[in-house]
């Protein structure tokens, strides 16, 4: 494995090209703005979505398609989820069957209600079958950028694909565990953005840790519930890209889908705050879409339900917060 093409020059993408450069003699990052390409080539920095980090002199930023995957032995695709269908067309020209895919985006396409993998074998299969793994775990780009320990999971029903990234890209400071359930690492690194929006609407709102608390373990029973309903298995649930993800987005300073669920619960629109934000919040779109596939699989998701009805306006932080109190008693 020389060559390792990174579609998507977000602060993800591109903490991911920082780490993983030491593993790759070629990286080439692909970077949707061509006037931040541009500057990123001549300063060696993501002055947008990761200022403060410099780009290995291994790394070499992409102008286009063409020059990023030429060669790539593994695809690494960190695009949001709303364009990543989009993306994969336009990169279908380029893609070659020897390629290995990985999808590091959390997030459900709306309308179809799709896994990114999913949506990449949609994609790509009308070419060729592409061996697709999902990279997911708890982590914030800083941190890895920095060089702080993360572990995370590869995932996909392919034994030798996952031993392959495994290899690939684990290091000091990036360890990678394997996993064969690729349903319920995307379905649980997708979801608990929705509850991340749901814990910070309850930080916004001056709630102390009981309701937190409560809310994000609460958030995990209707997260495993709707993953094993689609075939996922409980015990990923409770792993890294479950229970761990969860945890670090529903409590860490830096979760975006926490800070929009803070800004909702001290009264500001959401047009509003998403219009302040740089980077993309999947947890929003990705509610919408977790909506749909409950009721479609009729899976019962009363927080999810809750989120979605404060981000469409039609419920105010405070009411949705009494209405998830005041439901039937049950059992845990």
């Amino acid at each position: 494995m020389n060559r390792l093409a990174i579609i998507g020059g977000g602060s993800w993408g591109s903490a991911l090209s920082i780490v993983l450069a030491p593993r790759f003699p070629d990286v080439r990052l692909w970077v949707w703005e061509q006037d931040l390409a541009a500057r990123m080539r001549q300063t060696r920095e993501n002055d947008v979505y990761l200022p403060g980090f410099r780009l290995p002199e291994s790394v070499r930023v992409a102008a286009g398609f063409g020059e990023a995957l030429e060669g790539a032995d593994i695809v690494l695709s960190v695009t949001p989820s709303h364009v990543t269908r989009v993306l994969y067309s336009q990169m279908l020209p380029h893609l070659e069957p020897a390629m290995l895919f990985v999808s590091a985006t959390k997030g459900l396409e709306n309308g179809t209600l799709a896994r990114m993998s999913q949506v990449i074998r949609q994609v790509v299969g009308a070419r060729f079958s592409p061996r697709v793994a999902v990279l997911s775990g708890p982590t914030f780009a800083r941190e890895v950028a920095g060089g702080e320990p993360a572990a995370l999971v590869i995932a996909s029903d392919d034994r030798e694909l996952n031993s392959a990234i495994q290899l690939a890209f684990s290091g000091p400071t990036f360890r990678l565990y394997t996993n064969d359930d690729p349903v319920g690492v995307e379905l649980a690194a997708s979801l608990k953005n929705v509850i991340a929006i749901g814990a910070g609407v309850a930080n916004g709102l001056g709630l102390g840790s009981n309701a937190i608390a409560a809310l994000s373990t609460r958030g995990l029973a209707e997260i495993t519930r709707l993953a094993t309903a689609l075939g996922g298995k409980p015990a990923t649930l409770a792993g890294l890209a479950g229970l761990g993800d969860l945890v670090l987005t529903c409590s860490g300073a830096l979760s975006r889908n926490r800070q929009v669920g803070i800004e909702l619960g001290r009264g500001r629109a959401l047009a509003e705050i998403l219009g302040a934000m740089r980077m993309v919040a999947e947890g929003v779109q990705t509610t919408y879409a977790a909506v749909d596939l409950a009721r479609r699989h009729g899976v019962e998701m009363p927080i999810t339900l809750q989120v979605n009805a404060i981000l469409r306006g039609e419920r105010s932080p405070r009411q949705a917060i009494r209405e998830l109190m005041e439901r039937s008693l049950k059992s845990e």
